[in-house]
């Protein structure tokens, strides 16, 4: 299996932040080349509680925007998979196990978790309107698509994800979607 970098802020996760840990620490346990990075703008003691628990790794980067804390993540790990958390909602083991045999494809340059893709129209729709993408709950995405898109804007917070989001779709990226349908359907066809 490639190496997978787990990237989760604890401002998008919030109060989730242990349940996201438990269910990626859960999938990962068969996968040694999985890591995983928590980035973090204040100090918490229960930060290093969770970085032993989970065999995590945490980095407090005060006064910086979202976007930056992401690259910084991303580029202090060397895995070829990057797997950033996009919102609060944890996603179940399932749907993780499912995704590992996905990212050993040359098929696929990234991967959206949770969710249905927004369709074409719809994503037009919604730039026309100048409103932002429904976020996945996770992305995963091959490292040399996301140094080809610059990263996330270091400028951006909240709308960082949006931003990278909005880029990833208007690129040709092989983009596959998994649900958790998905998942439950096939758990042994990966």
């Amino acid at each position: 299996m490639k190496a997978v970098c787990f990237i989760i802020d604890t401002s998008v996760t919030g109060a989730q932040l242990p349940r996201h840990l438990r269910t990626i620490y859960q999938a990962a346990t068969n996968h040694p080349a999985c890591t995983l990075q928590v980035t973090s703008l204040h100090r918490d003691p229960r930060l290093k509680q969770m970085e032993q628990r989970f065999d995590a790794h945490c980095t407090t980067l005060p006064e910086t925007a979202l976007g930056a804390r992401l690259n910084h993540a991303a580029a202090a790990s060397q895995a070829e998979w990057l797997v950033f958390a996009l919102h609060a909602t944890a996603l179940p083991v399932t749907l993780w196990v499912a995704m590992f045999p996905m990212l050993d494809s040359y098929a696929v340059d990234a991967v959206v978790l949770g969710s249905n893709e927004p369709t074409l129209p719809a994503r037009l729709l919604q730039r026309f309107l100048a409103t932002t993408l429904q976020s996945p709950p996770y992305i995963a995405v091959r490292r040399t698509w996301l140094e080809r898109l610059g990263g996330f804007d270091p400028d951006l917070d909240r709308s960082a994800l949006h931003d990278f989001l909005q880029r990833l779709h208007a690129c040709p990226t092989r983009i596959h979607t998994l649900t958790t349908n998905d998942a439950t359907a096939s758990p042994g066809a990966a």
